[in-house]
């Protein structure tokens, strides 16, 4: 069997990498340390076939107040939260085969507000849509596709100010490796198009949606 991972030399990434390894999968990393930008259409023209793949590249802004974000900052979390996905979909769709899996890592920030980074709350809320969207027409070509939605990680992406000041408001953060479990709990679903919460302390948790009013 076979796998990739992107953004695969952060914290969560290297867990995701060492757990497919455990459960036997041969993988090939992709980060931008070794040269491979998932917000770059081009990169993903020179990826093949795999049996599981997991997008789970992402960034924060770094900015909290709308005001004063940049552009740059802006287009570099769309880029690689929100681009990154999409051109990872898009390829894999030409080239997996049937019984294939995508498991995205998005955030609980795609499920509920995130005043600390209200761009990064946008982008994970575009990944979490685009994943129930875009999830039946990859099933009718035998793809599943799965969300992973993990709380706060103590991780590089959670710098030591923000970390502390993330304990001091009582957060639990998560250890990487208890995201690899959510990761691996997405894949063994017979499920498509949903959203696994992984919190300190639980099991992977199917969320489940209540779905909008219909007309009277």
């Amino acid at each position: 069997m076979t796998a990739l991972v992107t953004g695969s030399a952060g914290g969560i990434g290297s867990a995701i990498v060492g757990k497919l390894r455990k459960e036997g999968f041969t993988v090939r990393e992709l980060d931008l340390v070794n040269g491979f930008d998932v917000a770059d259409p081009e990169a993903w023209e020179h990826i093949g076939s795999v049996d599981l793949a997991c997008l789970n590249a992402g960034v924060l802004t770094g900015e909290t107040e709308i005001a004063t974000l940049t552009d740059a900052q802006y287009r570099r979390a769309v880029g690689v939260n929100v681009d990154g996905i999409v051109f990872g979909v898009r390829r894999l769709d030409r080239v997996m085969p049937k019984g294939s899996t995508i498991v995205v890592t998005a955030s609980l920030a795609g499920l509920t507000a995130i005043p600390d980074d209200p761009i990064y709350g946008l982008t994970k809320h575009a990944v979490v849509g685009f994943v129930r969207s875009v999830a039946p027409q990859l099933s009718a070509r035998g793809i599943r596709i799965q969300a992973v939605c993990p709380g706060w990680a103590d991780t590089t992406l959670t710098t030591n100010g923000f970390r502390q000041e993330l304990v001091d408001r009582g957060y639990r953060l998560l250890q990487p490796y208890e995201v690899a479990e959510g990761v691996w709990a997405a894949y063994k679903s017979e499920g498509t198009g949903e959203a696994w919460v992984v919190q300190p302390g639980r099991e992977p948790l199917l969320y489940e949606f209540k779905g909008v009013p219909g007309p009277r």
